[in-house]
């Protein structure tokens, strides 16, 4: 089932250990807090490190951060009250659409938001051995590509930069893995030819290190088409010249596309004070922790997405009002995206007396999906 409002206050409060509060200029922390996030050793993974070590220094927070392979495991905790937030990506939008390894009897669509996100100088990109002579997108026919089992957000990314070359996965050898970390080991033993990252995730250092070294081909915006294409497989995507990666420099730019990463998200129904005191917590220090790892720059106030496809939670909007950046455009966007979250989940309430499993339930679910979206005037995206 999807996420319900079932949370009361004393409850949460029982649940998250409000009774050891922490707490400097307005911001009340408990005394130990959980994240999901990537695997130890990606970017996602050590800048929840490093925000957890200024949360530990400023309000005695001690932050668990919990390694997750794909969306679902990193999802999952979240749903479960195991984790209060999550450093997530790209499958933020899938759990948020109810779609790939959400359109289940188990998930459905998420009532998922986000209390801020990163855009750092780097890009999100479809990685290729250097060895094996590639230079445009197109070059990877025939070539063996990664995906990981259980996260859309990467298996997707791997599809669109393919699309933006007119190829699809019927066009390489897929090659599945269990988890993000052995899809990169399978890049430096020679498994795979291509995997998604971030620029700057840790596993592309090894890489670059190795006999077979590394390459990010390029997404030329002037390639309108091609960006069309891409964008009709992953509409959350927009061009971003990196200046910052494995192999790439001021000097040595790439050209490609990003989305926000990582993008701190909550449950709907999450206590709102916890809510409002993270995202002020996490932007008021954020001074505090900007040197930590090259790519922390990204959270900074400028560098916030506040038009994404995925809404902000209504505590970390009262906060961002606070602090002076919060529009009346950006309201307008937020209650737009409130009211397409609320559609799909009263479409999905439907969907419970169906007797369906399986494929057939997915089908299902898909038609009842674009049906509900369509008829208030909203964009499906996937049919």
């Amino acid at each position: 089932m999807g996420i319900s409002l079932r949370l009361c206050a004393a409850t949460a409060i029982a649940v998250f250990g409000l009774t050891g509060l922490a707490t400097a200029q307005d911001v009340k922390l408990p005394s130990t807090i959980a994240w999901s996030a990537y695997n130890t050793g990606t970017t996602g993974y050590n800048q929840s490190v490093a925000i957890g070590k200024t949360l530990k220094d400023k309000y005695g927070v001690n932050l668990r951060v919990v390694p997750g392979k794909n969306d679902i495991s990193r999802m999952g905790p979240l749903r479960t009250d195991k984790v209060q937030f999550v450093a997530n990506g790209g499958g933020t939008f899938f759990g948020s659409e109810g779609v790939f390894n959400f359109a289940n009897p188990e998930w459905g669509p998420q009532k998922v938001q986000l209390l801020m996100s990163a855009t750092s100088d780097a890009n999100i990109a479809l990685a290729v051995a250097a060895d094996i002579g590639v230079k445009e997108y197109k070059d990877l026919k025939g070539k063996r590509v990664g995906i990981v089992r259980g996260s859309p957000a990467l298996t997707i990314g791997a599809q669109a930069h393919l699309a933006f070359a007119n190829l699809t996965f019927d066009d390489v050898e897929v090659v599945e893995f269990g988890g993000y970390g052995a899809m990169w080991k399978g890049m430096v033993a020679g498994q795979v030819d291509a995997a998604i990252a971030s620029t700057v995730s840790g596993p592309t250092k090894k890489l670059e290190a190795s006999p077979r070294g590394i390459y990010w081909p390029p997404l030329p915006v002037s390639d309108e088409e091609g960006w069309a294409r891409l964008k009709k497989v992953a509409p959350y995507f927009v061009p971003h010249t990196a200046t910052l990666g494995t192999g790439i420099s001021k000097e040595n730019p790439h050209e490609g596309g990003a989305y926000p990463y990582p993008i701190l998200i909550t449950r709907a129904d999450q206590d709102a004070d916890l809510v409002y005191s993270m995202t002020k917590a996490v932007h008021t220090e954020y001074d505090n922790y900007k040197e930590a790892l090259p790519a922390m720059p990204g959270w900074a106030t400028e560098r916030q997405t506040f038009e994404w496809a995925v809404p902000y939670h209504a505590s970390a909007v009262k906060y961002w009002k606070e602090a002076g950046v919060w529009t009346d455009q950006m309201d307008e966007h937020n209650n737009a995206l409130l009211a397409r979250q609320d559609t799909l989940a009263k479409a999905w309430a439907t969907m419970a007396d169906k007797g369906l499993e399986g494929d057939a339930f997915k089908d299902e679910w898909m038609k009842v999906r674009a049906a509900a979206l369509e008829a208030a005037g909203m964009e499906p995206i996937w049919k």
